[in-house]
């Protein structure tokens, strides 16, 4: 016959042996006799038994109580909350528990928060009794007792559960923890809410082996963004995985952040042949940089600042000029550099060239080394016959690269649905101007609007040579130091360097000639 003694030690609760005796005394009580001390030993050892569910993943909102081992994975951050009167300031911190079936969120509240954060541990296993619930994503757990089992052992790796790659990633995803190595990184925006409050919103590229995806940090983890450099290997946790402009973001909110990680995340990019890409599609490019143009300014019609800087680049499938738009225009790319443009709008050039356009949706980076299976032969720009042995290859051919093309080109129109900030309207203000042009052959235009007075002095006539950077009425030229309006109605495209010669006011010339030979 089997003793309460070896009935108890068969089981593994947290009730004390005193409990379970007392437990068993009113059990043969209630029997009326019925049942002896070992038939109601048994009895209480199968409802204990009961009360802790085999794993995680059977836990289910509307059970009364549920008790199960679990392994910490991750901490969060204790926060303090207001409640109702004059009551304290309440305390709540989330940690986030796993076992061998699956992964939940449990909740601990005031003292218990705060004896969390000086006491537990990521790895550590706990014994944790508590409601459940339904949650933010999934059921979670309001806790009622928790205490360390240090003899228990959970077959969980705390570095890989919910490690997603991107390929695994697909829409509605939440609790998403990604390895990978930052290709880009944005400045944070602000935007307005419906509400009136203000939000922040901050953006990166990151790949991995697998693929590379967008992140948009919202809020308070935007900041993220300024502890991290392109090149770096970081970890995304606990993110969530939503559709813009019918691509998969990783969005991080409040409960998320960004962690460096010791690891060399390879990344290889996957990019399109330029000679493929077709207008009014976005695509992903890369090649060798063999021209560059110097940054230019230009005023946008609200008044505010814009800036672009034109580079060049080819694989052995072609060449195409890239608009670099805004802080990307301040990337640091130069000849015989390679460079990935991932999420360019292909846009209609000059003399039917294929231009792409990088604005805020895109992103640009340099890579220290070509990629093993990279295509990048590459001809010099002014001397494009081939050599004895074929077209020129590599980076021996930059070297007679020229660089005296001047282009601005338009920036894209998408933008987050979500927002209305300040950049991404000056962007699609920008896009808004005429498609951009590379220096054409040399022609000259007679105006057709002349002065009003025929008798304009010498001293009321100027000539100006400078960039188109608004199309449209008024036309507007830059020459790097000084802008001149120009009333027309002449086609001119924006990027052309043109010569307008004319009666000035001294702001706006009203040509009477106008020479693209600039």
């Amino acid at each position: 016959m089997s003793s309460l003694t070896d009935i108890y030690d068969e089981l593994d609760t947290d009730v004390s042996r005193e409990e379970f005796e007392s437990a068993v005394e009113d059990k043969v009580e209630q029997m009326g006799g019925l049942a002896d001390e070992e038939t109601a030993a048994k009895l209480i050892a199968h409802e204990l038994r009961n009360e802790e569910v085999e794993g995680v993943a059977d836990i289910e909102p509307g059970m009364d109580e549920a008790k199960f081992l679990a392994k910490v994975l991750q901490i969060g951050d204790c926060r303090t909350f207001e409640r109702d009167g004059d009551a304290e300031d309440g305390r709540v911190i989330n940690i986030e528990v796993a076992d061998a079936s699956g992964q939940i969120r449990v909740t601990m509240w005031d003292d218990m928060a705060d004896d969390a954060i000086d006491q537990l541990e990521v790895g550590q296993v706990l014994r944790i009794g508590g409601r459940p619930k339904d949650g933010y994503d999934d059921v979670e757990i309001d806790v009622d007792t928790v205490e360390p089992a240090p003899d228990a052992e959970i077959d969980v790796d705390i570095h890989t559960v919910n490690t997603h790659r991107v390929e695994d990633l697909s829409l509605g995803l939440s609790d998403v923890n990604l390895r990978g190595r930052v290709l880009s990184t944005d400045k944070i925006r602000t935007f307005d809410r419906d509400d009136g409050s203000e939000g922040r919103v901050a953006n990166l590229s990151v790949g991995d082996p697998t693929g590379r995806i967008r992140v948009t940090l919202w809020d308070g983890s935007a900041s993220l963004v300024d502890s991290v450099d392109p090149d770096d290997s970081i970890e995304i946790v606990d993110g969530y995985v939503r559709e813009q402009d019918g691509a998969l973001e990783l969005h991080v909110g409040d409960r998320g952040t960004i962690e460096s990680i010791d690891e060399d995340v390879e990344y290889v990019p996957d990019t399109d042949p330029i000679e493929t890409v077709v207008i009014d599609e976005t695509a992903d490019i890369a090649g060798g940089v063999i021209e560059t143009d110097t940054k230019r300014t230009f005023d946008r019609d609200d008044g505010s600042k814009g800036q672009v800087r034109n580079v060049r680049i080819r694989d052995d499938t072609g060449d195409i000029r890239v608009a670099l738009w805004g802080d990307k225009a301040d990337l640091d790319i130069d000849l015989a550099d390679y460079v990935v443009c991932t999420d360019v709008e292909i846009q209609e050039g000059w003399q039917d060239d294929h231009e792409a356009s990088a604005g805020w949706r895109s992103a640009v980076y340099r890579l220290d080394e070509r990629p093993e299976d990279a295509t990048t032969t590459v001809e010099s720009s002014s001397d494009q016959q081939q050599t004895e042995t074929g077209k020129a290859s590599g980076l021996d051919a930059f070297a007679e690269t020229n660089s005296d093309e001047t282009t601005v080109t338009a920036s894209p129109t998408s933008q987050d649905s979500n927002i209305t900030s300040s950049d991404s309207m000056r962007d699609n203000a920008d896009h808004n101007h005429e498609q951009a042009a590379s220096d054409g052959g040399a022609s000259t235009i007679e105006s057709p609007q002349t002065s009003e007075d025929d008798n304009t002095t010498d001293s009321d006539v100027e000539s100006f040579t400078g960039t188109v950077v608004q199309a449209g009425s008024p036309v507007v030229l830059d020459n790097g130091t000084d802008t001149r309006r120009v009333e027309t109605d002449a086609s001119l495209r924006l990027g052309e360097v043109v010569t307008v010669t004319g009666s000035t006011d001294g702001q706006t010339i009203t040509p009477t000639e106008i020479d693209r030979s600039s």
